[in-house]
């Protein structure tokens, strides 16, 4: 390709076309990025000059994984349709998880209620108003039994949406296997035990950084010497990205957290090639094609090269980035709400193209309410329509090639890699959090695109254009119901009153001790958590005496 001659033949394009078709017709605005670059009107194969296609694409499940992370992609097998959904008890979830698996749902994930999140029983004062609201409220493992009625652990993976108290409900999934009869090394799924994106972005915290940190690490080793089909941990730029940070940050940011993790867990002698194969990634799909699909490429060429080249790894597996994806809970609109499903669709179209492993598409009734069967239904079917009627997931790529695909790419990776060196040198991601840097960058992005959409330079249908003043909604709502919680709590105090008090106490000392003790894989504190757990002690009982060792967070304020 001769780029010079193209590079000629464009200044005449220019002088003899555009810019007397721009003297009668001028373009509509600057056409910017978030993260400050202007679009060009036109990209060609100046913008890729001395590009390299070994070096920058290669071919899918090969290094550097810009392609994708599997040698056929969706030719061999589309992408996990993993709907996330939990309300009220887990009897009414159930009965959610069985309709969207009927209706052809291919992966189970799992939203749990605020008190569940941040580690208060149902029965606690604390949780009052909060009970199955978000979530499913879930305190025990009859719980869990319960949530899982009739459902094949070894035949289904699960997704739980769970931080602050991750090895808690990991403990509780195991143990449900295991009375189903099924082998730890058979149960697959993952738990999002993110805890770094809840000091950033998210606030579902309960204990200081370092002891949250050392109960992250510990549950990745467990899994990795006992679960080994088990994703312990999805490093999620998903709330980094709804808090309102750019794209770019949203991978710089995600990025930095999983370099975190894996200096945590190489620190207690573990090889990067025994856990790493297993960590996975969460991102979010906003509305800016082109930009989305470049991001989930960029991240794929950076994680590989960071996992090679700073942390040594040699199994191809490690470098892989393997990610599920949510369309954007912040771009939906309580008004005019049925915009929001052809807005869920353009974002999945984005995940897939740029080679997500699974996909939750939001519901267009989820600015108002958690959603119905009706609005999950059909936030379903759009999966299903892009897979099997689309034809985007015929080829491996098909953005591949693209001038301004690639440009966008290259650039979004140069921009990270400015944040990662900042990271580094403020002394890694833990002290950036503590220091409030990376809570700063957000909150700045944020206020910056809210003033965008309020001035009307940021054009939002339905909300600053294109406003009906007569708009009357009229869609169905989703109500839990107060009864819901009241059925939870007493069945909360029937199971406290039926157990051994004596093993539940043992049980608990024995975590206490563990805790007390120096972070190593001898002191892991997760087969301390899963016998608590087995003995029947509450989720609430079990974080408050980690309390009593740990203590509580309390964020800094960032102004």
């Amino acid at each position: 390709m001769n780029v010079e001659k193209i590079i000629k033949e464009k200044e005449r394009w220019e002088k003899s076309m555009l810019h007397k078709f721009l003297d009668k017709t001028p373009e509509r605005k600057k056409f910017m990025l978030d993260f400050g670059r202007e679009i060009d009107r036109l990209y060609t194969p100046e913008h890729l000059k001395d590009w390299d296609y070994l070096e920058k694409l290669g071919f899918p499940g090969e290094h550097p994984f810009t392609r994708g992370v599997y040698p056929t992609m969706y030719r061999g097998r589309l992408w996990t349709m993993r709907q996330y959904a939990g309300f009220g008890t887990a009897e009414e979830t159930n009965k959610r998880y069985k309709f969207l698996l009927e209706r052809g749902q291919t992966g189970l994930s799992v939203a749990f209620d605020l008190p569940t999140q941040v580690g208060y029983d149902s029965d606690d004062p604390m949780a009052m108003g909060e009970i199955g609201k978000v979530g499913v409220a879930i305190d025990t493992i009859e719980d869990m039994r319960i949530l899982f009625d009739g459902i094949p652990l070894d035949k289904i993976s699960t997704s739980m949406t769970i931080n602050s108290t991750a090895a808690i409900l990991l403990s509780m999934y195991q143990i449900v296997g295991e009375e189903q009869n099924v082998p730890n090394e058979m149960l697959r799924g993952t738990i999002q035990n993110d805890i770094l994106k809840e000091y950033i972005a998210r606030g579902t915290y309960i204990f200081p950084p370092q002891p949250s940190m050392r109960l992250v690490a510990d549950t990745i080793i467990y899994c990795s010497e006992r679960i080994p089909k088990w994703n312990p941990i999805s490093i999620s730029g998903y709330h980094i990205r709804e808090a309102g940070s750019t794209a770019v940050q949203e991978v710089a940011f995600t990025i930095a957290d999983g370099m975190e993790y894996v200096k945590w867990v190489m620190r207690r002698g573990v090889d990067v090639d025994k856990f790493a194969p297993r960590l996975s990634f969460f991102f979010a799909a906003h509305n800016n094609f082109f930009e989305e699909i470049a991001k989930f490429r960029a991240a794929r060429r950076l994680w590989a090269k960071v996992m090679r080249d700073r942390f040594g790894a040699k199994n191809p597996k490690s470098c892989m980035l393997r990610f599920h994806t949510q369309t954007g809970g912040s771009t939906l609109t309580a008004q005019q709400p049925l915009n929001n499903i052809i807005r869920v669709a353009i974002q999945a179209l984005a995940a897939v193209i740029g080679g997500t492993q699974s996909l939750h598409t939001n519901s267009y009734d989820e600015a108002l309410a958690l959603p119905t069967r009706k609005s999950v239904e059909i936030a379903l079917r759009t999966q299903q329509i892009i897979a099997y009627e689309s034809g985007v997931a015929d080829t491996i790529d098909p953005m591949g090639g693209s001038y301004y695909v690639e440009w966008l790419t290259d650039t979004i990776e140069e921009e990270v890699w400015k944040y990662l060196d900042k990271i580094e040198e403020i002394g890694g991601m833990t002290k950036a959090i503590e220091v409030g840097y990376v809570q700063k960058e957000i909150a700045d992005s944020a206020y910056k695109i809210q003033m965008e959409i309020e001035n009307g330079e940021r054009v939002v249908v339905g909300v600053n254009k294109f406003v009906d003043e007569n708009e009357e909604i009229n869609i169905e709502i989703m109500k839990v119901s107060e009864e819901a919680a009241r059925k939870q709590i007493e069945r909360l105090q029937r199971f406290k009153k039926s157990r051994n008090k004596e093993k539940v106490k043992k049980a608990i000392e024995q975590l206490q001790k563990v805790a007390e003790r120096d972070e190593s894989n001898e002191n892991n504190m997760v087969p301390y958590i899963y016998n608590c757990v087995k003995n029947k002690a509450t989720l609430g009982e079990i974080i408050a005496a980690l309390k009593e060792i740990f203590g509580e967070y309390r964020a800094p304020t960032v102004i």
